[in-house]
């Protein structure tokens, strides 16, 4: 049998091998997925003052950890800190998953602030951190993308993607945000885990859950695949990593009941119920498709998400159900102010759309498919 020949990857996509009907209901779904990334549209827009730090993360916040980082520096505890800076800025302080957990803080407060050095400029040891990372990144996906793009022209067009989706992640004013350190750690590790090695992409997913609680749910996926892959060691390391993330986060919320009262304020919740648009919505404001009319940003965000299921991948599919499940999170329990969720999962998105028109020129190929099969019977 032929293979299927391709537009930029080296195989085809998950599509090439349906038959026309199955093909035709693959093309109505994308369609209802485009006309429901249009929902964007019509959902709440940030509060005002989110457009003054990053085109959508309120600055209060920002400062707020600035805060805490430099209380911390000075001497204080980082609790005690945590605590009288949420007090101040009038933020609630229940339950204890108001408090960040302190590993960011901490470790940007044990950095100094600026290194000085004579004939260059001023060296601020967080960002170059950061910078570290976002090369982490960079080239663990480049790997990974080199194996599936023989072309130039494609790998051009994923560099640019891949820099387009990390769009939020190179302004150094954001150093203390915790969703930018996590984010990209959940990016590396996505991009290090290959089958029988895992280790690595474990350990650095728990920085990522040290950091900002959210990252669980990634580190929950990761252990449904290798279970369902029959990976047992490896389901077994994503959940010992989920375990020391929960011991952690045990110690923290004794730590946080140590410094709060019951008349502190509690949070509104997080039941914001603002449906799959505000999702599309968050990831145009998460990258760089926050620069284009929200219409285009919303069917972009939509064809990347639709590349990423074609493509025919062992990351792929699990680049998808991470996709799916902070879609559920962000669609049922983000609030209009904590959009920055998507954030988790921004790093890379845009590559998706890498794989749509292969995956597009697949889905309506088969779809004309008029091949019939003639059986003839032979008399004897």
């Amino acid at each position: 049998m032929t293979r299927p020949a391709t537009l930029w990857t080296d195989l085809p996509t998950r599509f090439a091998g349906l038959r026309r009907g199955r093909a035709r209901l693959a093309l109505a779904i994308l369609a209802a997925l485009l006309a429901m990334c249009m929902t964007a549209l019509f959902v709440p827009e940030p509060p005002a003052p989110a457009a003054a730090a990053m085109g959508g993360r309120p600055q209060t916040d920002l400062m707020l950890y600035e805060t805490i980082v430099a209380g911390v520096r000075g001497g204080g505890n980082y609790y005690q800190v945590a605590a009288d800076a949420l007090r101040a800025g009038g933020y609630p302080l229940r339950p204890f998953l108001t408090f960040r957990m302190p590993a960011l803080a901490v470790t940007l407060a044990a950095l100094p602030d600026v290194i000085f050095l004579p004939g260059l400029l001023d060296l601020r040891p967080a960002q170059l951190l950061v910078a570290l990372l976002l090369l982490g990144v960079l080239w663990s996906w480049a790997k990974r993308l080199r194996e599936t793009l023989p072309g130039t022209v494609p790998r051009v067009a994923a560099a640019i993607l891949l820099l387009g989706s990390l769009f939020m992640f190179v302004q150094s004013d954001l150093v203390a945000f915790h969703e930018i350190w996590a984010g990209l750690l959940i990016a590396w590790s996505l991009a290090l885990r290959r089958p029988g090695r895992w280790i690595d992409a474990a350990a650095i997913a728990l920085a990522a859950m040290l950091i900002r609680e959210t990252a669980a749910l990634y580190v929950v996926i990761m252990a449904v695949f290798a279970w369902t892959e029959g990976e047992r060691r490896e389901a077994i390391g994503w959940g010992g990593a989920l375990a020391l993330f929960g011991a952690a986060l045990g110690v923290h919320a004794y730590a946080v009941s140590g410094v709060t009262g019951p008349m502190d304020p509690a949070s509104p919740g997080w039941a914001g119920l603002l449906g799959f648009g505000f999702f599309v919505k968050a990831l145009t404001l998460a990258t760089a498709l926050q620069l284009v009319p929200l219409a285009a940003g919303a069917l972009v965000t939509g064809l990347a998400l639709f590349g990423w299921a074609s493509w025919n991948d062992s990351l792929a599919l699990r680049m998808t159900a991470i996709l799916a499940a902070y879609a559920v999170a962000i669609a049922l329990f983000a609030r209009v102010d904590t959009f920055y969720w998507a954030l988790m999962v921004a790093p890379v998105f845009l590559l998706g759309l890498v794989f749509a028109p292969d995956g597009l020129r697949d889905l309506v190929r088969q779809s004309l498919d008029k091949r019939r099969i003639t059986v003839t019977r032979v008399a004897r």
